[in-house]
């Protein structure tokens, strides 16, 4: 890729065909389309619940961008350790985390997966393999790196996953997390989740060209860059990324290229800010949608009747209806929970 272009991948009016699923197990490919539509099903439950002033705390929609994490958990375990950003509800959902104890987290329940304390943005699911996520662009990157290290010091052959957006890779410590990755050859995938636009601000704005996998050979660390709205590809790439990273060949860097329908936070479009960012931009990428591609694929080969993704989709919109309901009707953590459980004085025995 020499010169860099994501030309064929940055422009919505490609890749909108149906994806490819020849010679694919089917069942598996459903079990992906059924996560995909939870994890789309939720954060518009989410966006309406922000609209409706139902959530008191601003929440990163990821819409749009959902075969990224299903692809790449796919490949994952439980052992594994995973650290998101501030637009993780996919992340820590496609680990197999609660969709109930999230909606309560984000509402602010003491029954959340944080117990009400963090919100959209501080989330945490450790035995889901799922080690936490900050608000801090690029916060989690060197903590992945740690991990990664620390599976491989105990001599195990889990692996960290670090994922950021395009954005983080501005930030200083990403490349200092790269090359300490690749000299000491930690088992972590680096997942740059590239929608184009870091907060408002688009990437040809920012950066000279829009690859960000250009930092990971500038580092000599094994690359691969997928449309990020084909969940096939990304899971291939994730899972021979992550192999290698298994079999103690260092780290990976993943650049999934995708987009994010809603703006950068809330519920809204942003496509009256100031950006480079339009309606008719939001409606091509609409119809690059990762979760019709995959069932245009399904139909396509026979396997799947156009019924059941319908089926499928009712099921799961009771399935959030209900978890939203019962995280509603839950308690807030009391009123001593702000001191107890954020500051410990001398005389705490907890």
């Amino acid at each position: 890729m020499d010169d860099w272009s994501l030309d064929h991948l940055i422009d919505p009016a490609q890749n909108q065909q149906a994806i490819d699923v020849t010679g694919l197990n089917h069942t598996f490919l459903l079990d992906q389309l059924r996560m995909m539509l939870r994890i789309r099903l939720a954060e518009r439950c989410l966006a309406d619940g922000r609209r409706d002033g139902l959530i008191g705390g601003p929440v990163h929609l990821g819409v749009g961008q959902e075969a990224v994490a299903v692809g790449v958990a796919a490949e994952l375990r439980k052992t594994d350790r995973v650290f998101g950003a501030h637009r993780s509800h996919s992340h820590v959902l496609s680990m197999g985390s609660s969709l109930y104890r999230l909606f309560a987290e984000i509402l602010g329940r003491d029954t959340g997966l944080s117990r009400g304390m963090g919100g959209s943005m501080h989330l945490w699911d450790q035995p889901n393999g799922f080690y936490g996520s900050v608000p801090i662009v690029s916060g989690t990157v060197p903590l992945a790196v740690g991990a990664a290290l620390a599976a491989k010091m105990q001599g195990v052959d889990d692996v960290g996953v670090a994922y950021l957006g395009d954005g983080a890779v501005e930030e200083g410590v990403v490349h200092e997390s790269l090359n300490l990755a690749r000299m000491l050859k930690a088992p972590v995938l680096f997942i740059v989740e590239n929608n184009l636009f870091a907060s408002h601000m688009h990437i040809s704005l920012r950066q000279p060209n829009e690859a960000t996998s250009r930092f990971a050979a500038a580092n000599d660390i094994a690359y691969e860059i997928v449309d990020g709205n084909d969940v096939v590809k990304v899971h291939a790439a994730a899972s021979r990324l992550i192999d290698r990273a298994r079999q103690g060949e260092g780290p990976g860097f993943l650049e999934a290229v995708t987009y994010r329908w809603y703006g950068h936070v809330d519920w809204r479009e942003d496509i009256d800010v100031g950006v480079n960012r339009s309606s008719e931009d939001v409606d091509a990428w609409r119809r690059r949608d990762p979760i019709a591609r995959l069932v245009a694929g399904l139909c396509a080969q026979g396997s799947l009747d156009a019924n059941v993704p319908v089926q499928i989709e009712a099921e799961i919109a009771k399935e959030v209806a209900q978890a939203w309901e019962q995280a509603l009707a839950d308690a807030h953590p009391p009123t001593s929970a702000t001191t107890s459980r954020v500051f410990l004085g001398s005389g705490d025995k907890r």
